[in-house]
């Protein structure tokens, strides 16, 4: 029987080939490195109404993609956002916002994203649009995620970049930090915007 470290190390196993596989060039082993994604505003919904992130220009945002019934990725990536923005001054926290975007449109609303970042942080938004406006800013964003076949409870996963998304406060893509960055890295990242 497996252990769950074993398990785990061929999961990662397999992860890794497949972002690999997919740094290849229709199959012809050449090494493709793609350009940063433009990244861009939106306008999503929240509990508040409209979040547009025009109406944020001269903060640094800090935009992650997930959805609530994550049960794993989403999580660490929250408490990580929310270790950075208790790292930083409250001066710097008030010009610094960070919003979850939903990848899972199907079940996530807006009250039940606030209730899930508050939960990590109350100066935290989550947002959510249609199928459609989330596969445009996903687009955009660079954003992967695939709705996986729902399980026999009814229940589905989403798979999704992990990747939190670094905008100056003049609404440019400045820097995209993986899952695991350090505490301390997030709050350089954005005290070099500030």
């Amino acid at each position: 029987m497996k252990t769950t470290r074993q398990l785990l190390r061929g999961f990662a196993a397999v992860l890794a080939f497949v972002f690999l596989a997919a740094c290849s060039d229709s199959g012809m082993g050449e090494r493709v490195l793609a350009a940063r994604p433009p990244g861009g505003d939106f306008v999503l919904q929240s509990t508040a109404g409209p979040l547009d992130t025009k109406a944020l220009r001269g903060k640094v945002l800090l935009v992650y993609f997930g959805y609530v019934n994550c049960p794993d990725v989403c999580p660490v990536s929250m408490a990580a956002g929310a270790a950075a923005l208790n790292a930083l001054t409250p001066a710097e926290r008030a010009r610094t916002q960070m919003i979850m975007v939903s990848v899972d449109p199907e079940r996530d609303t807006p009250a039940k994203l606030k209730d899930y970042v508050a939960y990590f942080h109350p100066a935290m938004l989550g947002a959510v649009g249609t199928s459609a406006e989330t596969a445009a800013i996903a687009k955009s964003f660079g954003v992967g995620y695939v709705r996986q076949p729902n399980r026999p409870d009814g229940g589905y996963a989403v798979d999704h970049s992990s990747q939190t998304y670094v905008v100056g406060p003049d609404g440019k893509l400045m820097d995209m930090l993986p899952l695991g960055v350090a505490t301390d890295q997030v709050v350089a990242a954005v005290r070099k915007l500030l």
